[in-house]
C-alpha cells in the first residue's frame, strides 16, 4: 500500500489540533501509518482551495472543510 499523506490545514487553533488528534486516532485504530503534516500558511491553505478551516486532505484530496470530523468519520476516508 502506498504511503498515506494527511495534511491538517489551519492556523494551529484548538479545533485544528483536535482534528489532527482525531486523524492520528483513526490511523491507530486501523493500524495504518501515515505522514501527518500541519499546514498553517494561509497562502498554502488557499492553494488547496480551502477557505474554511480546520480542513483535512488525504493524499492531496480535500476531505473535510470548516469542521472537526471524528475519528469514526475519518476511518472510511483512509480506506479509500
Amino acid at each position: 500500500m502506498n504511503t498515506i499523506k494527511i495534511e491538517i490545514l489551519g492556523a494551529g487553533c484548538k479545533k485544528c489540533q483536535q482534528l489532527e488528534a482525531n486523524a492520528k486516532e483513526a490511523l491507530a485504530i486501523l493500524n495504518l501509518t501515515a505522514e501527518v503534516l500541519h499546514i498553517t500558511d494561509p497562502i498554502e491553505i488557499a492553494k488547496r482551495g480551502v477557505m474554511s478551516t480546520p480542513a483535512m486532505t488525504i493524499n492531496g484530496k480535500v476531505v473535510s472543510k470548516g469542521q472537526v470530523i471524528s475519528s469514526e468519520q475519518i476511518q472510511p476516508l483512509l480506506l479509500r
